[in-house]
């Protein structure tokens, strides 16, 4: 029996060493590490204006609808860039549901952009991501938005375009994937001082 206790006593002690360890100690170091020397990062990335209001996250897309405003990817997140359902429609490309929602985003695109049927849209502009809360639309994107976008605001397009360069993400290590364009922070530009009229 007391060799019974004695296995008994190095497990429950094994377990507090390992759980004040794993789930104490390692936790703070990571945490104090990343306020460190990552804080923007650890924190979410988040987009705080001078007055400390936080208007989202670099990361995350978020919905617009507005004429004045850019309009980001499609989003199959929930409801809509909703981070709690993050995920894709996971319809397959002989999907009819797709293939109908790709049809009817095309002829909205076409319609709020003032564009014609045979003028060619990027993929971005009618499909979701994988994640549903991409937070870039591709150059080609923005540029055929510029003009409904400049249009809104009384602004010239080149005025616009400066804008939408200013806040072009580009290439990973300068060679990996597509440059791209940061659809919060665009608008966030568009409403400062500096965007406007």
């Amino acid at each position: 029996m007391k060799e019974f206790f004695s296995h008994i006593r190095g497990a429950v002690v094994s377990t507090l060493v390992l759980a004040v360890v794993c789930c104490g100690l390692y936790p703070l170091i990571v945490f104090g590490i990343s306020q460190a020397f990552f804080r923007d990062k650890a924190n979410g990335s988040l987009i705080v204006d001078p007055g400390g209001i936080v208007h989202g996250s670099k990361l995350l897309g978020q919905g617009f609808a507005d004429p004045k405003y850019f309009h980001p990817r499609p989003s199959a997140a929930g409801n809509g860039y909703d981070a709690a359902s993050s995920g894709g429609s996971n319809l397959g490309p002989t999907s009819q549901k797709l293939n109908d929602a790709i049809k009817d985003r095309v002829a909205a695109y076409r319609k709020q952009n003032g564009l014609s049927e045979n003028d060619s849209l990027p993929a971005d502009a009618v499909t979701a991501s994988g994640s549903g809360l991409d937070p870039h639309i591709s150059l080609r994107n923005a540029e055929l938005q510029t003009p409904r976008v400049a249009k809104a605001r009384g602004l010239s397009e080149e005025r616009v375009r400066e804008l939408v360069q200013q806040n072009t993400d580009g290439r990973d290590l300068g060679v990996l994937g597509d440059p791209g364009v940061n659809v919060l922070e665009l608008n966030l530009a568009l409403d400062s001082p500096g965007g406007q009229p």
